[in-house]
């Protein structure tokens, strides 16, 4: 079973401090401006349930789940995600943008926890079933995007996570993209602010042209 793409779709990716958050609002407002319904979301997360399983994934109070319950739970939570908020959105026409999904998976879970991509790839054909149709990766090196997340305070439990975690996040992204350029479009995210919303919505234009 392959994954169906969705034109309307579009994801944001990237390490902590990235600035996905800046960009989403950014994407969203284009949209918006166009006349579009657009629905902003995020992984873990994105509906009531899923929310309640972003809790025990990264609140540190909670016990530390093993590598595979950490999985299982995204997909958990991925799961009632793409049936509840994102393909309900997509079947009336609606835009969806996401802070983060499937690909966080893989930098997160496999290449970072050393995860296996082959059951991330099956989990992600029988329990999600779809791609996004653009997926931006705001790539910035590790010492600047922990030194810009540690600024907002309140790190959860993966954001925990010593540099060599995030510098195998970093790589496990950099390779999805290298292996997917039809979706991926990689942005330098050490640029300023303005200019990397900049260049995040001028891959929107283009992927606006394609879903038309």
């Amino acid at each position: 079973m392959s994954l169906r793409t969705c034109p309307r779709f579009v994801t944001l990716e990237g390490g902590e401090g990235a600035g996905k958050s800046t960009v989403l609002d950014a994407l969203v407002a284009r949209l918006r401006a166009t006349g579009a319904e657009v629905v902003a979301t995020r992984e873990p997360g994105g509906t009531p349930l899923a929310e309640q399983i972003r809790d025990l994934l990264l609140d540190p109070r909670h016990e530390p789940p093993a590598a595979e319950t950490e999985l299982l739970l995204m997909f958990a939570a991925r799961a009632q995600h793409v049936r509840e908020t994102v393909l309900p959105a997509l079947e009336r026409g609606a835009w969806v943008v996401s802070d983060r999904f499937t690909d966080a998976s893989y930098a997160y879970q496999g290449a970072a926890r050393g995860g296996d991509a082959g059951f991330i790839a099956e989990l992600e054909r029988r329990v999600v079933g779809i791609e996004p149709g653009l997926t931006l990766l705001l790539d910035v090196p590790v010492a600047i995007g922990l030194e810009r997340a540690r600024r907002r305070g309140g790190v959860d439990r993966i954001e925990s996570e010593q540099d060599a975690f995030f510098e195998r996040v970093r790589a496990g992204y950099r390779a999805r993209a290298e292996a997917q350029p039809r979706r991926f479009r990689v942005i330098d995210a050490t640029l300023p602010a303005a200019e990397v919303a900049a260049e995040a919505l001028r891959h929107l234009q283009r992927q606006i042209g394609m879903a038309a």
